[in-house]
């Protein structure tokens, strides 16, 4: 499981003295604790992965969009500390499928709903999260679901 690689991650990162590693395993694992919280009133995912996943899918997007920010400020240091912190996340993602594999599978559903047009796109990016998940980050999906309709 995703937690327990990032638990025994964690205390690698101790042991070896990484505080940079150490620190944002330790946002990942207070995030994942968080989205637990939540769930508790909601539906839960049915795999722990998948619930996993989906919070570091969340953690990515948002520590590079920090990072656009700092860069078109000027702020190249805090831009690189953000892109440290995505490369430590990132390890514990599942293998991401390449553009042409994500092309592919995402006609094969097109194909299967007989999606034509933008009006289908729900439709379709549904079965691309449900089918495909965590081996494709949803904004790329989204953005290769949008070309293949166009």
């Amino acid at each position: 499981m995703i937690r327990d690689d990032i638990k025994s991650a964690l205390v690698t990162a101790m042991k070896s003295g990484d505080k940079e590693g150490t620190g944002t395993l330790r946002l990942v694992q207070a995030a994942i604790k968080n989205r637990d919280i939540e769930v508790r009133t909601g539906g839960a995912p049915k795999d722990d992965d998948t619930l996993v996943t989906e919070v570091l899918q969340k953690m990515i997007k948002q520590r590079r969009e920090s990072a656009d920010i700092y860069r078109k400020n000027g702020r190249e240091d805090r831009a690189g500390a953000e892109e440290a912190e995505i490369a430590v996340i990132e390890r514990f993602l599942p293998q991401q499928l390449s553009d042409a594999e994500a092309e592919a599978k995402i006609r094969e559903i097109m194909a299967e709903t007989g999606a034509t047009s933008m009006k289908d796109m729900g439709r379709v990016m549904a079965l691309v999260k449900e089918r495909l998940g965590g081996s494709i980050e949803p904004a790329r999906a989204s953005s290769l679901v949008k070309s293949a309709l166009s």
